[in-house]
Formats: structure tokens, C-alpha cells, sequence
């Protein structure tokens, strides 16, 4: 459930930064401008709710319920729509981690990130924007506490200033900074610093699908880092491992298992958080697959199965 409506002081946007104006007087806004200021940030406030949420359908829930308070706000003293929007946005996002960290700690299995197709993740125009949105980095964006989430997104995807952030999240100036420092530390520490090209994670996934599929296991023993870990999301709603699979030889195993239990069709490539994914279907139903790579070989694969969280990525 969403929380109940921010109080008035909340909803104003930051008074210093990029986003406003000094030395002009607000205008008053119609309901036409409404609208259409709300409909020209849209995709940019989905892709910050999404990227704090890891989940789609929230996103779009704490959007709607941004659009909303925008209706209703006295707008006469608002500068700048796009600083109060993603204030509202932010701080319902953050809002809903918080409620929804106890239900992910209690998810049947591994709790992964709904997976959205590339077109439909928000603006990517920035390698900043892209990675931010990349699955690899919304996974392990679950180990960060609410505020360092928002202080690393708000940063490295939108670039906003310091002031703003501490604005945002409630926070000091100094305190933002070092929730910032802190996520990105700790992210980075499970990041490949080179990451590959789009056509080289291709043919990688496609070399993964092969050897996969034929049961080569001399070529997985390849194309994995010895410290490979398998997550499989079936939140209860289908069979999958209940906790994460780690090492080579224990993921070349689970794998064998899986491919000599159940026949994989229609496996094929489609273009998922800003890389290329996998597509399989099975008598088990559909799953979508992407991996993580680090000094040029899977370091992890995430399959997601849950049926729930396929529906943006669904192939008929």
C-alpha cells in the first residue's frame, strides 16, 4: 500500500541547485499545463522509481500516485515541475523499499529484480542512465540501505547535486555524500570495471546457450569464473532452487540437472535492462535468463521464472 500523502514542506522541491530560478516570480499552472508538464517527465520518473524499486509494477503505482498529488498540489509557488516530481517520486519510492524489504526478506527463494524490456526502461542516454538500469546493477543495488539506494541513483543516473539529494532523502549535505561514497563502494566491489560490448555479451550468451543445451561441459567450465553464482527467482510460483548456487562445479551441475530434466524451446536473444538477455520456454513454463560478467566470463546468471515479473518481457 502506498503511504499516506507527504505533509505540505515535502512537497516542495530543493530551493538551491540547477532546477531553480532566482530572481523570477512562479506562475500559476493550468490544468492543461498540468497535464502536460506530468506527461513530458513520465518516462524519466518511471525510471526513477523503477531503478529504486527493482520492480516495474511498483514503479508505476508510485507514479500514478505522483500524478495524483500533482493534480492536487498548489502549484502557484512551484519553479521548476521537474525538481518537485522527482522529490514525490523519490521520497514515495523510498517510502515503499522500506515497507517492502521485510516481504523480499521473506520471499519463497532468491529475490530478484523484475526484468523490463530495453525499450521500456526510461530514458538510457547516458552510460550513466544505462548502467544504473543494467540487472547486474539492481541486484546488487538490494545489499544498500534505502537512503544510499536514492544518494547512488540520484547521483549516477540523474546528477543531481549534493544540496538536492540531502533535500530529498532528509539529510545533511555531508551525509549524502558520504551515503553516496558508501554505496559506490560497495557496488564497485562487484562490478567488472570493463564491462563488454553489447555484440561481445551476445555471442557470449549465445556460446552459453550452446554449450548449455548440449551439455558441454568442458565449454561452461570456460565461459565461467570460478566463483559463479546461479540465482533462480520462482517466488513460489514455479520450481525453481531455493538458494543461490555458488562455484563452478556446483553450477555446471545444477545445470546438467536442469537440462537433462527438461526440454528447452524457443531459446533465442531479446534486449533486457539495456543488454542482451535470453528467452527459453520449458514444460515448466517461460523464464528469462542474464548473466553478469567480470574479466570476460560469468561471474553470475540470473534466471527469473516467477510468471509475475515476466509480463513486460513476455514472447508469444
Amino acid at each position: 500500500m502506498l503511504p499516506a500523502a507527504l505533509p505540505p514542506r515535502e512537497l516542495s522541491p530543493p530551493a538551491r541547485g540547477p532546477h531553480a530560478t532566482p530572481g523570477t516570480h512562479p506562475a500559476a499552472v493550468t490544468g492543461h499545463d498540468a497535464s502536460v508538464d506530468f506527461e513530458e517527465h513520465r518516462p524519466m520518473l518511471l525510471g526513477l522509481a523503477y531503478r529504486l524499486l527493482g520492480s516495474m509494477w511498483d514503479a508505476e503505482d508510485v507514479v500514478q500516485e505522483a500524478w495524483l498529488r500533482w493534480q492536487g498540489a498548489d502549484r502557484d509557488g512551484i519553479r521548476e515541475p521537474r525538481a518537485f516530481l522527482v522529490t514525490v517520486v523519490s521520497r514515495l519510492a523510498l517510502d515503499q523499499l522500506r515497507s517492502a524489504r521485510a516481504k523480499r526478506e521473506s520471499y519463497t527463494g532468491p529475490w530478484l529484480p523484475e526484468p523490463v524490456l530495453t525499450s521500456e526502461a526510461g530514458p538510457l542516454d547516458t552510460a550513466e542512465l544505462r548502467d544504473t538500469v543494467s540487472y547486474a546493477t539492481l541486484h546488487m543495488m538490494e545489499r544498500l540501505s534505502p537512503p544510499e539506494r536514492a544518494a547512488f541513483v540520484l547521483r549516477e543516473a540523474f546528477e543531481l547535486p549534493y544540496d538536492e539529494i540531502a533535500g530529498i532523502i532528509e539529510s545533511s549535505v555531508v551525509n549524502a555524500r558520504q551515503l553516496h561514497h558508501r554505496a559506490s563502494t560497495r557496488l564497485a566491489q562487484g562490478r567488472d570495471r570493463f564491462q563488454p560490448t553489447t555484440e561481445d555479451h551476445s555471442r557470449l550468451l549465445v556460446r552459453f546457450m550452446d554449450a548449455a543445451k548440449g551439455g558441454d561441459l568442458d565449454a561452461l567450465t570456460e565461459l565461467f569464473h570460478e566463483d559463479v553464482v546461479s540465482w533462480n527467482d520462482g517466488g513460489g510460483k514455479v520450481r525453481a532452487a531455493l538458494r543461490p548456487v555458488s562455484g563452478r562445479g556446483k553450477v555446471l551441475s545444477f545445470l546438467s540437472a536442469l537440462t537433462a530434466r527438461y526440454a528447452f524451446t524457443d531459446v533465442g536473444l531479446m534486449d533486457v535492462n539495456g543488454h542482451p538477455a535470453l528467452w527459453t520456454r520449458s514444460m515448466e513454463g517461460d523464464q528469462v535468463v542474464m548473466v553478469n560478467v567480470r574479466d570476460g566470463r560469468i561471474q553470475d546468471i540470473y534466471t527469473v521464472l516467477n510468471p509475475d515479473k515476466l509480463v513486460r518481457v513476455h514472447k508469444t
